[in-house]
């Protein structure tokens, strides 16, 4: 197999391949789930001199170590050495390794596990970014798309590497990408990348810990269309100022999804009375090219307008993508959505306890307070990655009690509780005391979230672990 590595040169001249067979490639951050292991796997798969560098434990890493037994592969646990930079052929970084890294900065090419899937794959994309809903998204994309194509597959940032699918691929089979600032950001040959559809879903503060300000982070998010032409869709969300910018920007055909029903203006050359929009009944509509469509989604299994709204672009992007009406209304209101985002777990003595782990932002926290009319008791709080929380005013009224969560995020939250007389516990040194203290205080009819609104960095491994754990801690209640 080659690797695809440079783009076409100024004389026209078409890419230059590489074996992978021999290279050496160092895999920075195996992780416990996602592109590291799947890197490593692929390379070493495929015939390459494979080095594995990550600054935890062999101890920590141990479940995905055991997954790669069978593979001659070099490891280099609880520290990085330079050396492992300077001779690789290739240096496949993880997307939340910050660029300016000094062993990054000793590497002669680097790359990612999607832009080594992006410069092999020629299959028709449909790809996702966004601040949040960008899971639920592309899960109800793929849930609808597989069963027109059974061989199509879901990637990304959902912790699938693309890199564990691609020699399963078959011409022609549909691939669902979810991609996150970062992994938008590693893509450095932006040729490689051309989605037929692609999705950017709502856009919110987020990462700034990382990006300088608002418009670094969603300059990344533009990467998304910056190859996409008149041939392609980009699908924006009209209701706020940066799908309008997005529209406008975009080469390819804009299309708008709202929670309003869209006006007839005009927008980059665009008229957005050609959308999908929700009704007051619950339905969307779709009208394209003068023709009027029906999504119907009031019977759809998740609760919250937000995941009426996530929905909403899945549908609108099936139906760009060529999917008939009638089924994309048919297999929505299937779909049961995915671990870890409002994930319902159990009721127990009529209290119903449900796993928002993912949601990282304040604005997160608000949307799943708001999807209930039952009394609402959040789990929440953690570390901070320099957001605001002032935009908690709009969870007055909307909670009975938040439990908080030792951190320096939940330090930042506690001035706005009680500037807005939001009744608050802890801060807990526990996720197990902070679950134990809600549902003491519960009743019957009430509502326990897990929706931390920052990262988990502290007391977990990640997001998906604080999830896994809050699982565990809910199911030894009884």
């Amino acid at each position: 197999m080659k690797f695809l590595f440079e783009s076409l040169k100024n004389d026209g001249q078409p890419h230059r391949s590489i074996e992978i067979k021999n290279l050496k490639v160092t895999v920075m951050g195996l992780g416990l789930n996602g592109g590291g292991f799947a890197s490593a796997l692929f390379f070493a798969k495929h015939g390459a001199n494979v080095t594995v560098t990550d600054l935890r434990s062999r101890e920590i890493l141990a479940p995905t170590i055991e997954k790669l037994s069978g593979f001659d592969i070099r490891y280099v646990l609880g520290e990085h050495k330079i050396e492992d930079f300077e001779n690789a052929d290739l240096v496949i970084k993880n997307p939340a390794v910050d660029p300016k890294s000094p062993f990054l900065k000793a590497a002669k090419k680097i790359e990612t596990d999607i832009s080594i899937f992006l410069s092999l794959c020629k299959n028709p994309l449909i790809a996702v970014t966004g601040s949040k809903g960008k899971s639920t998204t592309v899960s109800a994309i793929y849930h609808v798309i597989k069963e027109v194509y059974p061989g199509a597959k879901l990637g990304g940032n959902i912790t699938t590497s693309p890199l564990t699918f691609i020699d399963e691929l078959k011409e022609n089979d549909p691939v669902v990408l979810e991609l996150s600032s970062w992994q938008l950001a590693d893509i450095k040959d932006k040729k490689i990348f051309k989605p037929k559809v692609s999705v950017i879903t709502n856009i919110i503060p987020d990462h700034l810990n990382r990006y300088s300000s608002m418009e670094e982070y969603v300059a990344d998010k533009k990467i998304i269309y910056q190859n996409q032409d008149k041939d392609d869709f980009t699908l924006c969300y009209y209701d706020d100022k940066w799908g309008n910018i997005f529209a406008s920007e975009t080469r390819a055909r804009s299309f708008f999804f709202s929670a309003n029903r869209i006006s007839g203006e005009k927008v980059g050359g665009s008229d957005i009375i050609d959308g999908a929009w929700l009704e007051e009944n619950g339905c969307g509509f779709i009208k394209h090219n003068g023709n009027k469509e029906i999504i119907l989604l009031d019977k759809i299994k998740l609760g919250g307008k937000h995941n009426k709204l996530n929905l909403l672009a899945a549908g609108a992007a099936l139906y760009l993508f060529g999917i008939k009406s009638g089924l994309i209304s048919k297999s929505l209101s299937e779909f049961t959505g995915i671990a870890h985002r409002m994930e319902f777990l159990r009721k127990i003595n009529g209290v119903n306890f449900y796993n928002d782990t993912t949601a990282t932002i304040p604005e997160a926290v608000i949307a799943a307070a708001e999807s209930f009319s039952s009394p609402v008791r959040l789990i929440s709080g953690g570390t901070d990655k320099n957001l605001d929380f002032s935009v908690f005013d709009k969870l007055k009224g909307k909670t009975e009690n938040i439990y908080l969560l030792a951190g320096t995020a939940t330090d930042k939250m506690i001035p706005f509780l009680n500037k807005y007389g939001i009744l608050w516990r802890g801060p807990f040194n526990s996720l197990e005391e902070a679950t134990e203290a809600a549902f003491k205080e519960s009743k019957n009819g009430d509502v326990i979230i897990m929706s931390p609104g920052c990262t988990s960095f502290g007391m977990f491994k990640n997001e998906f672990d604080r999830g896994d754990k809050f699982k565990e801690i809910v199911d030894a209640i009884g």
